[in-house]
């Protein structure tokens, strides 16, 4: 499942440099994240980089991305093949 970034953001910028598939970027009001690319951090970190760094806890997972970590590991692959 893709992470979101909620509207507790409080745009810190702490997340975007964390991402190791650069799925962060500035908004308009927040942060937002591509859930093409966000694969929770599967293929370089045990947990999500942006959860763990955020100072208000409002990088967390989107329910409207579903995905096993099978499918995180495919899309990792295919973003960095």
């Amino acid at each position: 499942m893709a992470y979101m970034i909620t509207e507790e953001c409080i745009l810190c910028g702490a997340c975007e440099p964390e991402c190791p598939n650069e799925a962060i970027t500035e908004g308009e009001e927040i942060y937002e994240i591509d859930p093409e690319k966000c694969t929770e951090c599967v293929g370089f970190f045990e947990e999500p980089q942006c959860a763990l760094v955020c100072p208000v806890d409002c990088c967390v997972p989107d329910p409207n991305y579903e995905e096993t970590h099978e499918e995180l590991e495919a899309k990792y692959h295919k973003l960095h093949g």
